[in-house]
């Protein structure tokens, strides 16, 4: 079975830090595009941060450019968010996604971040 389990979530002050973590199973890791969307209450689901498959490249929402850094451990199946500055807005549920083409795709169960003085 695929498995996509995050982690790394809790409670943060403003202009705090954390990391999140994707682990990842049951699938050919390298292959696929690693991608950690959010959500947060009353809103929809949007894209944050995107590493391609081997590392080359990575793709950020304006909102978090300069603050937060998607990386990937091919040998341990593993993709990170590092999240700094963190803002109020910041707070939402984080998911990663897994996709390979447009025929390929799975979703881990979320992760909640909440950034509150």
């Amino acid at each position: 079975d695929v498995q996509l389990q995050a982690s790394g979530g809790g409670e943060v002050q403003p202009g705090g830090s954390l990391r999140l973590s994707c682990e990842v199973s049951g699938l050919s890791f390298h292959y696929y595009a690693i991608t950690w969307f959010r959500q947060a209450p009353g809103k929809e689901r949007e894209g944050v941060a995107c590493v391609a498959p081997s590392n080359v490249g990575a793709a950020y929402a304006d909102s978090v450019k300069g603050r937060f850094t998607i990386s990937r451990d091919n040998a341990k199946n593993t993709v990170y968010l590092q999240m700094n500055s963190l803002k109020r807005e910041d707070t939402a549920v984080y998911y990663c996604n897994a996709l390979l083409g447009l025929t390929s795709e799975y979703w881990g169960q979320g992760t909640l971040v909440t950034v509150s003085s």
